[in-house]
């Protein structure tokens, strides 16, 4: 296994099925706080799904089509930053994250994103790089901003999240304004 340092005895290292246990418990820790804007919580219910979920991105991992990644504090999972979205052909993803409350507030989103970011862009010659939120998750547009993104509008009602219709505001990086950070 490997691990990127984050700084702070924070780490980013890779979420692979045989981490379905700890996956699952770390869902557990945050769920009803991750769940407020993120679908994860209720895709990992238990063991067998929580191995399927990290199961798909090994295969695409594999396929090079998307990634999964932990971010660890003092060694022990507390959230996660994603691609659920790679298109090398393209040139397109899409990035995401993910965070229990108690790691909340000391940049490690940022950071993990910026490893993960920079890895898209840099080794699979990624051209745009999208973030896509909720309105109201105002933490999760901070870390856009920190990210050097640029808010380019609004998806009214394009997303039906636990029975409900949300907006989706998108904000992107391009590869070009990347290398400038």
């Amino acid at each position: 296994m490997y691990a990127t340092p984050l700084g702070d005895g924070a780490e980013l290292c890779p979420l692979e099925p045989w981490q379905a246990r700890e996956f699952l418990d770390h869902m557990d820790r945050g769920r009803e706080f991750i769940g407020r804007y993120v679908g994860l919580p209720d895709l990992v219910t238990d063991l067998e799904s929580s191995r399927a979920h990290l199961q798909r991105y090994a295969d695409r991992a594999a396929a090079d089509t998307g990634r999964i990644c932990g971010i660890r504090l003092d060694g022990k999972l507390v959230g996660g930053v994603l691609l659920p979205r790679l298109d090398t052909v393209q040139g397109t993803a899409e990035a995401g994250c993910w965070l229990e409350p108690a790691a909340s507030g000391r940049g490690l989103v940022t950071r993990a994103c910026r490893v993960l970011i920079d890895w898209a862009v840099r080794e699979r010659g990624v051209h745009r790089v999208e973030w896509r939120v909720d309105p109201e998750n105002t933490a999760s547009i901070a870390v856009a901003r920190r990210l050097g993104m640029t808010r380019e509008g609004l998806l009214r009602g394009d997303f039906l999240y636990r029975g409900v219709r949300r907006d989706t505001e998108v904000w992107s990086v391009l590869a070009p304004e990347w290398q400038g950070v």
